[in-house]
């Protein structure tokens, strides 16, 4: 047996890489066209993220959750488990976070957004809105066919980085609960992506450090904001 220390994170990587877009190419042709209904989602919640109403924490929640839920039957369970048998563990983790922003953002509401009168927070939309029209786009600019383009709402790494900017937004406990399980998987995306030696791994590890510095940053700035009102 090879000691531990001759391991390298190449050998915990359980498909190729042509195995692994093969797999999401597959998936894209079987649901299209989800993607479109995906970006369209994802839209409506930078939209919602802009507008004034009362109930918009519950509905981005709502339309959020769906996206996990989604993504965790339809991917995760049907198509990535025919090559990472740890598949299904991440399936189940991804419609516990759905049951999560359910009762955190719908049923209790405890996912409260920037109010009326706090200037908008620019930055952080404009993340969610790169995230969601942004990300797909990474298959061309590295040489992938369009058909292994991964869109927000149908596969998980969009989807999750699309949340975690969304989070950077809510105040309260509730969002450190929330940011669980997409962090973790982002964290996995990042060494899976790292060990196929794909660039998109440091897509979304920049794109993670930057959601978390919009959401520490602006935790620092609303005692001030209260202060002032």
């Amino acid at each position: 047996m090879s000691e531990w220390w001759t391991y390298r994170l190449t050998s915990f990587l359980l498909f190729s890489p042509r195995t692994y877009y093969r797999t999401i190419e597959l998936y894209n042709v079987a649901v299209w066209p989800a993607q479109i209904a995906g970006v369209l989602l994802g839209l409506a919640i930078v939209a919602l993220l802009v507008v004034r109403w009362s109930r918009r924490e519950q509905a981005i929640a709502l339309l959020l959750a769906a996206c996990w839920l989604w993504t965790a039957w339809a991917f995760l369970s049907q198509r990535y488990a025919q090559i990472n048998w740890i598949a299904p563990w991440f399936a189940a983790a991804f419609a516990i976070q759905a049951l999560l922003l359910v009762i955190g953002g719908v049923v209790s509401g405890r996912t409260p957004l920037p109010s009326r009168d706090v200037q908008p927070p620019t930055p952080a939309i404009a993340l969610v809105a790169i995230v969601i029209v942004g990300y797909p786009l990474l298959a061309p600019l590295t040489h992938r066919p369009w058909a292994t383009a991964e869109t927000f709402g149908v596969a998980p790494d969009p989807t999750a980085l699309a949340t975690i900017a969304v989070l950077a937004l809510v105040r309260g406990a509730t969002r450190w609960l929330l940011l669980i399980i997409p962090l973790a998987w982002c964290s996995l995306t990042v060494l899976t992506l790292w060990a196929m030696k794909a660039p998109e791994a440091i897509v979304v590890a920049a794109i993670v450090v930057i959601a978390l510095l919009l959401g520490s940053t602006r935790a620092r700035k609303l005692p001030h904001a209260a202060g002032r009102s």
